[in-house]
């Protein structure tokens, strides 16, 4: 017997597929669940755009970023600070410099 995989998906997604005349199949996580779904989402959507580098799936990364951000109650302000802390004191990427290991 095939064993069912469950993913996170966008708000409207079952309403879409019951658009198509389809039954999806849903639940809502629970905290640890949609935790655990986040992180696997992430994941999923670099692997994506690693594949096809386009500005949608460079969107859906930044839309599961934020949706981690709101549940892990972090502030988007000061998440922005320590960037910029990181870039005074370590750099950003600009200067495109690869470190030989």
């Amino acid at each position: 017997m095939k064993m069912k995989k469950s993913k996170l998906v966008r708000d409207k997604i079952p309403e879409i597929i019951e658009g198509e005349g389809r039954a999806p199949m849903v639940h809502t996580a629970d905290d640890a669940e949609y935790w655990q779904k986040l992180k696997e989402k992430l994941l999923e959507e670099v692997e994506e755009f690693k594949k096809d580098e386009n500005r949608e799936e460079l969107a859906d990364i930044l839309e599961v970023l934020e949706a981690i951000v709101e549940y892990k109650g972090f502030s988007g302000t000061e998440i922005e600070k320590i960037k910029e802390k990181k870039v005074e004191e370590r750099g950003a990427f600009k200067k495109r410099i690869i470190l030989e290991v």
